[in-house]
This record gives C-alpha cells, structure tokens and sequence, in this order.
C-alpha cells in the first residue's frame, strides 16, 4: 500500500499533550491518527461525539443574562455567608 503524508496544523500545547497520552499508549501521533481514519472510513461517521457544551446554548445565554440584568435592577436580594449564618 502506498503512503501518503498528510501535513495538519495543531495548537502546540495540543499537540505536546497529544503526544504524551499517545506515548502512555504505547503509539505515536501517527498511528492515533491511522487509527482515527480507518475508524472513519469503516464507520462512515466521527467516531466520537461532537456536541456544543450545552452551558452556553441560546436558552442558557438568556436566562444567565436575565439574572444579570435582576441583580443590577436591584430585584434581588444578595447576603453574604456571615448574614446568612446570622439568620439561623
């Protein structure tokens, strides 16, 4: 089988820490990769989960924004621990 380089660009960090896993796995970056391709191809899908965090959805946005805009109409009523201590 023929080979073919196939050159990707990588955020340095990423890729140190990319790499080390791989070492601990006894592979090389390569060989991740290979592994991922072929997993690809076989499968016809990624072979992971690609999700958004769901804390920054549209609906989260709002509601966090809502709460901001409270506190700073003064609609909400803010104790420190010391005052909610005192309270028992």
């Amino acid at each position: 089988m023929s080979m073919k380089l196939v050159n990707i660009r990588m955020d340095e960090d990423l890729k140190k820490e990319m790499e080390i896993v791989c070492n601990d796995l006894g592979i090389n970056i390569t060989t991740a990769f290979t592994i991922f391709a072929k997993k690809l191809t076989r499968e016809k899908r990624i072979p992971f989960s690609v999700s958004i965090d769901p804390f920054y959805s549209n609906e989260n946005i709002k509601a966090l924004q809502n709460s901001i805009d409270e506190v700073k109409d003064g609609k909400v009523i803010m104790k420190t621990i010391e005052e909610l201590e005192d309270m028992e």
